[in-house]
């Protein structure tokens, strides 16, 4: 399924896989001026396509190699041989061979393995060209390794890809870390932003506030964990005390995305032998 839209001058893709006629997980991918920002998943690869049939397409830039942005590169590079695929440089032997990376059974349910694509590397701070726009490049991992973000100085634009997610988390997919994550929004923070184009959810403009509160949001839940851990907790208690009920994510990802797992990040900085005092 896919919903077009537009924002300024950025047209904007909601993308997920249609089951029982609704669409389900969404994602959002961005066209600018023949530049691709992410290309959703698998399932929606053709639906994208079809959207971006007489468009002029010269690059695709992935901010991460989750497979719900990278599902149409293969597609897209078979329809425009020319077309130039950029990544961080952790994504491009991902890139290249998806399967080779495990996918959690709900990820390959939900959004399906992408095709391999071939992309060449980003520099950090480096710029993208296009013909009436420069796009700076700044690495962001926290939600992966390999995630990126990019800004357009003369218009603020900052495209978050999935560094910045709305609300208050209660949950954290294995493998992210908090920390960084933190550390990333800080970086993005400080970019005099007028318009945010996340990965998923709304636009939003003038983003700093919302960064701001969502920074203080997650260091004042670290400190927390961090202080009952140092209290001897275990890691089932701080859960209960912090967390709140039992989620329906948790029993759909097999606990996969769970609320253990965002305990267990924020720690994970504890037991490599460093204290809050080095994160707040």
């Amino acid at each position: 399924m896919i919903k077009v839209s537009a924002c300024q001058s950025v047209t904007r893709f909601d993308l997920a896989r249609t089951l029982a006629g609704r669409g389900r997980y969404w994602t959002t991918a961005y066209y600018v001026d023949g530049l691709m920002v992410d290309t959703g998943c698998a399932f929606s690869a053709g639906e994208l396509a079809r959207e971006l049939a007489g468009k002029p397409l010269e690059r695709v830039v992935n901010t991460h190699t989750h497979e719900d942005h990278i599902g149409a590169n293969g597609l897209l590079k078979r329809q425009n041989p020319a077309l130039e695929i950029l990544a961080h440089p952790l994504a491009l032997p991902v890139l290249a061979n998806p399967r080779g990376q495990y996918l959690h059974p709900y990820r390959r349910l939900m959004w399906g393995w992408p095709e391999p694509s071939r992309a060449r590397l980003l520099e950090d701070e480096g710029w993208i060209e296009t013909r009436n726009h420069r796009f700076q490049v700044f690495y962001t991992p926290g939600h992966s390794p390999d995630h990126l973000c990019l800004f357009e100085p003369q218009q603020g634009w900052l495209f978050t890809g999935d560094l910045f997610v709305g609300g208050r988390e209660r949950a954290l997919r294995e493998g992210y870390d908090i920390w960084q994550i933190i550390a990333s929004l800080k970086r993005v923070a400080a970019l005099p932003a007028r318009v945010m184009f996340p990965g998923s959810a709304r636009v939003r403009e003038n983003p700093k506030e919302e960064f701001e509160s969502k920074i203080a949001h997650l260091e004042e839940f670290g400190a927390k964990v961090l202080d009952l851990h140092q209290k001897g907790w275990d890691v089932p208690a701080i859960v209960q005390a912090l967390c709140g009920k039992p989620m329906l994510i948790e029993l759909v990802t097999l606990g996969n995305f769970s609320r253990k797992h965002l305990v267990l990040s924020y720690l994970g900085a504890a037991r490599g032998g460093m204290s809050a005092a080095h994160h707040l």
